[in-house]
């Protein structure tokens, strides 16, 4: 009698349960490396809309353009943020809202972030417009994911320059970066 179609799902059940014990051991709400999170932070003033310029790409928004995020308060404290962004084969928009908290104190751009459940993963703000809060480079746990957020659907080309170079100086790969269309 052959044996049930069942051995291909339990890798991949196997090796979900791996990342998400991996995630849990090592936190994935971990800063990689040699990333520092930006010091005197004021969330006030980060809150509200960004667009997204640049990503490395994640099945989460693989497809997408026009993406942004808006950020405001929760009443609990946190932070609610809605990522948006639009599907142009199906001529639809996505979009996914989570929670975000401070890992460590409220003027270091260091949140967690979650879109399902108690699973949090690591915001971190590593260079950002201090003085007018016009655009923010943001990693995750890890070196394989990266943003560049602005205030605008578009930026100058030397602040586009130095996002590379600064990213690239800090060991992500920014031959992989997928500048979004916000057309």
């Amino acid at each position: 009698m052959p044996r049930p179609q069942t051995s291909h799902r339990r890798p991949a059940i196997g090796l979900a349960l791996s990342l998400l014990l991996a995630c849990l051991l090592a936190g994935c709400t971990g800063v990689p490396e040699g990333v520092q999170p930006v010091k005197g932070f004021e969330l006030d003033r980060y809150l509200g809309k960004w667009y997204e310029i640049a990503r490395l790409d994640h099945s989460f928004e693989r497809g997408l353009s026009r993406v942004t995020a808006e950020y405001s308060m929760r009443e609990d404290g946190g932070v609610r943020v809605v990522n948006r962004g639009y599907v142009a084969e199906t001529g639809e928009w996505d979009e996914a809202v989570g929670k975000a908290y401070f890992v460590e104190d409220a003027d270091t751009g260091y949140l967690k972030v979650s879109f399902f459940g108690p699973f949090y993963g690591a915001y971190v703000v590593f260079e950002l417009d201090q003085e007018s809060y016009q655009y923010a480079f943001i990693s995750g746990p890890d070196r394989s994911y990266l943003w560049l957020l602005a205030r605008t659907p578009e930026i100058s080309e030397e602040l586009r320059r130095h996002f590379v170079e600064q990213a690239g100086s800090l060991g992500f790969d920014t031959d992989a970066l997928i500048f979004v269309d916000q057309s």
